[in-house]
């Protein structure tokens, strides 16, 4: 087992997540051009669809990385009936939910129960179908939605924050059943589906448009909230939240969306495009 694997056994997940949360959002200008330079550098991250280009004209490293897109940048699909893409990224995968399992990589699975945390919820997504993207720190990581839906439910779990890094993601086994995460669950067209944004270590902060900062704080008990005597409703690829910092998405729908997901593990994707 090599060492940062190990490291991510040892080390305080959600102590070291709240020194980062800090720094990110230092306003001090040598700090925060500093870090920007060096993830714009080491990840050749393209700012041409920023709506401002200027990587120094972010008044801290969270704003830079939470930074939004010129208008066109990203189209939703054509189709109406089309699933659009919720995030920038990299397929991890996606496919069939098999006796209410979902693939995380090769030898390792994990239950759509342990995921959702919920057991009758679960059921819902019987012979569905998942896709699960990977949000790396080159791309934009704002999160939108797949499909039209009326907010239902959040369902904020508490857990540990390995990192999702491709490498953790084929060691670690039922990762993301594991991480820290929060789960959107919406009523659509077709049905109900789920958008569960899961925290990595050093990235584990999550806001939501119809709610800002969800994580932190850190759970120690799953907290459930209810939304819907408020009636939220969000069009397909509006956005719906945001990493401060990079993760990972995984969308559920259950099998009356007859949608087979088109894209396949290792694939990069944007928000928008046609994924199903």
């Amino acid at each position: 087992m090599r060492a940062a694997l190990v490291l991510q056994y040892l080390l305080p997940h959600r102590a070291l997540s709240r020194l980062v949360y800090r720094a990110t959002r230092w306003t001090w200008t040598p700090w925060k051009n500093f870090l920007i330079d060096a993830v714009v550098k080491n990840y050749a991250v393209d700012m041409n669809a920023a709506a401002q280009p200027d990587p120094h004209a972010y008044a801290s490293f969270n704003a830079f990385f939470t930074r939004a897109l010129k208008p066109g940048a990203r189209t939703e699909p054509a189709d109406p009936r089309a699933v659009a893409c919720p995030a920038d990224g990299t397929v991890s995968q996606a496919g069939a939910i098999g006796d209410g399992r979902i693939l995380q990589a090769k030898g390792f699975d994990y239950s759509v129960a342990e995921l959702l945390g919920d057991e009758i919820e679960a059921t819902k997504y019987t012979n569905g179908r998942f896709v699960t993207v990977y949000l790396s720190p080159r791309d934009y990581h704002r999160v939108h939605m797949p499909l039209a839906g009326v907010l239902r439910e959040t369902v904020h779990i508490p857990g540990r924050l390995f990192s999702v890094a491709p490498f953790t993601v084929e060691a670690v086994p039922r990762l993301f059943a594991r991480n820290e995460r929060l789960v959107c669950h919406f009523d659509g067209e077709h049905g109900p589906f789920a958008v569960a944004m899961v925290g990595a270590m050093l990235v584990s902060s999550v806001e939501t448009v119809w709610s800002g900062l969800e994580i932190p704080p850190y759970a120690n008990t799953v907290t459930r909230r209810d939304w819907r005597e408020k009636r939220i409703r969000l069009e397909r690829f509006a956005e719906m939240g945001r990493f401060n910092m990079g993760s990972t998405v995984i969308v559920l729908l259950p099998s009356t969306h007859a949608t087979k997901f088109a894209v396949e593990a290792g694939r990069s994707v944007r928000v928008g495009q046609p994924i199903g």
